[in-house]
C-alpha cells in the first residue's frame, strides 16, 4: 500500500491561530495520482490536519491499489526554538507527484510576502505596489527588475504572473535562477511578447559552468496575459524540472555519470525581470517594441520558495552539503520519488513536447552538427 505524506508549509501570517484544513477541494481531475504505479485515486479521498502551536497532529488519507482509502496519523512535536508556528497548513504539491513532507526545517524559506523575500535591483520608480501585486513597468526609458535577498540550492520556486496583455511585441519578461561569476549556473523562463492575437512564446534555458545554448521555445496551452499562472523551477540533486500550473514542460537531468557537468554545487538567487528585447525576441528581431503602446506592465502575486537557504559566509561546496539529505537530517527535495518524473508527469511532458514545443536546440543540426551530449543521453530533454 503506498501512502502519500503530508506537507507542511510554514505560515508567517496568522500565527496565533490554527484553522483545521480540509483539501478535499483541492483533489481534482487526474491530479492526484499514485506515483509508485501511476493509478488514479477516487476523488472522496481527503487531508485534513488540525492542531497547532508546538504539537501538530496530521491525518492523511491516500488509496492503496484496490482504490480504497486508508488512513495514516503522524504526531509531530516541533521545537519550541522555531520561529514560525506551523499550523493548518497540510497543502497538496501536485508538481512532483507527491508532497513535500518536513522533514528539516531550519533554513527552509516559504512565503507569498514580497518584501520577505526579494528587494528591487534596478528602477524603483517602476515598481507599482496595488495591495497584494505587484507591477514591473516597462517604458521607453527603462525597464524594472528584483532580486531575492538570499541565495538558495536545492528545492522550488514558484511565482505567478500574468504577462503583458495586447501588443507586447519586442518585450521580455524573466523568471530565473542564477548564481555568480563566469562559471555561473542559471535556470530560465523567458516570456517573448508578440503582436495583439499572436501567441507568446515560452524561452527556457540552462546554464552550466557558465556555458548555456541549450534553449527550448514552446507556446503556451493558454493566454498568459488573461489570468495568473503559475510558473515553477525544482532543483535537486538528480533533475532540474520546469512547470507550467505544474505540468512539467522541461527537465534537465543528471548525466554526470556519462561526463556531463551539472548544476550542483552553487547557490542561486531568485530574479525576475522586464526588459526590451526588440532586437531578437519577437520573430527574430524582424517586428520592433511599438512605444506607442508603452507602458507595459507585468503583474506579480503569490511568491513562495521552499529551499535550502545558503549563508552568504558559507563556501559554496560546505552548502551543497549542509543542504543535501545525510544522516541524521533529511530534506524534502530528496526523496527517491523525487529523483525522476512519476508515470502521470512523464505523460504531460510527452504532451508538452508533442503538442507545443516548435523549437528544441537537440533538434538544431544547423547549431549543433554534433548533437550534444546531455541530447544524446537524457530521457526527458
Amino acid at each position: 500500500m503506498y501512502i502519500h505524506r503530508p506537507t507542511l508549509k510554514m505560515l508567517n501570517n496568522n500565527r496565533d491561530k490554527c484553522v483545521e484544513a480540509d483539501m478535499h477541494s483541492n483533489i481534482q481531475h487526474d491530479s492526484f495520482i499514485n506515483s509508485k504505479d501511476g493509478t488514479r485515486m477516487p476523488q472522496d479521498c481527503k487531508t485534513r490536519v488540525s492542531g497547532c502551536n508546538k504539537r501538530v497532529l496530521c491525518t492523511t488519507y491516500a488509496c492503496d491499489a484496490a482504490m480504497n482509502c486508508e488512513g495514516e496519523k503522524l504526531v509531530m512535536n516541533l521545537p519550541s526554538a522555531l520561529p514560525i508556528l506551523f499550523c493548518s497548513a497540510l497543502r497538496m504539491s501536485r508538481s512532483l507527484g507527491l508532497f513535500v513532507g518536513l522533514m528539516m526545517v531550519v533554513g527552509v524559506a516559504s512565503t507569498s510576502n514580497f518584501d520577505q523575500l526579494f528587494q528591487p535591483s534596478w528602477a524603483f520608480d517602476h515598481f507599482v505596489h496595488e495591495g497584494n501585486l505587484l507591477k514591473l513597468k516597462l517604458d521607453n526609458y527603462s525597464g524594472a527588475g528584483f532580486g531575492s535577498k538570499s541565495k538558495y540550492m536545492f528545492g522550488k520556486v514558484t511565482i505567478q504572473l500574468k504577462l503583458v496583455e495586447g501588443d507586447s511585441a519586442g518585450t521580455v519578461t524573466a523568471f530565473y535562477m542564477s548564481s555568480e561569476g563566469p562559471n555561473h549556473n542559471e535556470f530560465d523562463f523567458e516570456f517573448l511578447g508578440n503582436t495583439t492575437g499572436e501567441p507568446y512564446s515560452v524561452q527556457t534555458n540552462v546554464y552550466v559552468n557558465g556555458v548555456g545554448n541549450r534553449e527550448q521555445r514552446l507556446n503556451l496551452w493558454f493566454d498568459p496575459t488573461k489570468d495568473f499562472h503559475s510558473y515553477s523551477i525544482f532543483w535537486n540533486q538528480r533533475q532540474v524540472v520546469f512547470l507550467v500550473d505544474e505540468t512539467p514542460i522541461r527537465v534537465h537531468t543528471n548525466m554526470e555519470h556519462k561526463g556531463i557537468p551539472y548544476p550542483k554545487d552553487q547557490p542561486m538567487g531568485v530574479y525576475s525581470s522586464i526588459w526590451n528585447a526588440d532586437n531578437w525576441a519577437t520573430q527574430g528581431g524582424r517586428v520592433k517594441t511599438d512605444w506607442s503602446h508603452a507602458p507595459f506592465f507585468v503583474t506579480f502575486k503569490n511568491f513562495e520558495i521552499n529551499a535550502c537557504e545558503c549563508p552568504v559566509a558559507v563556501a559554496a561546496m560546505d552548502n551543497s552539503k549542509r543542504c543535501s539529505s545525510s544522516e541524521g537530517k533529511k530534506y524534502w527535495w530528496d526523496e527517491p520519488n523525487l529523483a525522476e518524473l512519476n508515470v502521470h508527469q512523464s505523460h504531460q511532458l510527452k504532451w508538452v513536447r508533442a503538442r507545443h514545443i516548435f523549437y528544441d536546440y537537440c533538434s538544431d543540426t544547423a547549431r549543433f552538427p554534433v548533437t550534444p551530449a546531455e541530447c544524446v543521453h537524457h530521457r526527458h530533454n
